[in-house]
């Protein structure tokens, strides 16, 4: 039997205030794998009441995570980042295949993941400041709504693949 992510703590290196955000990047990556597993790409693009796509989701949370801990680290975004942003908003028509996103998702939660380690108590009440409105945060706030901002899209992503799954 496999431990839900939030019991397999503590993560070395990251402060135990960030131990469950740490878990909710991992419950949220193995849920969505579960979840498209053997999806077809119809499924994957299909809109359920003009509810988002798994495909979107997906690609969303991968820039999304990236982005927002890039502002938790106090970085501007970089071209790629802005590239990814820009990409977010055509992924229903360019409908990039399951394999794509997938390794995309893996790579931004397990990276968000490696970006807790060495993150201090101290740290996280430092300044920040969240896209090109400069909204006033704090280090704390963005790596937070983060973890819950993945949570959500993981949510919504199992609970839409249940819902276009074919079954004869």
């Amino acid at each position: 039997m496999t431990l839900e992510p939030w019991l397999r703590s503590p993560l070395p290196d990251i402060a135990d205030e960030l131990q469950p955000v740490a878990a909710m990047f991992i419950a949220a990556k193995e849920d969505i794998i579960r979840a498209v597993d053997g999806l077809e790409h119809a499924e994957l693009w299909t809109r359920v009441n003009g509810a988002a796509s798994i495909g979107f989701h997906m690609i969303h949370l991968a820039g999304a995570t990236d982005r927002l801990m890039s502002y938790a680290e106090g970085e501007p975004l970089t071209d790629a980042q802005k590239a990814d942003l820009a990409a977010e908003r055509d992924a229903d028509e360019q409908r990039p295949l399951l394999d794509v996103l997938t390794e995309k998702l893996e790579h931004a939660l397990d990276h968000a993941v490696k970006r807790l380690e060495g993150i201090t108590s101290d740290d996280l009440a430092t300044a920040r400041e969240l896209g090109r409105a400069k909204v006033p945060t704090t280090m704390r706030a963005l790596i937070l709504h983060t973890g819950e901002h993945a949570s959500r899209h993981a949510g919504q992503i199992v609970t839409t693949s249940k819902f276009v799954r074919h079954h004869d």
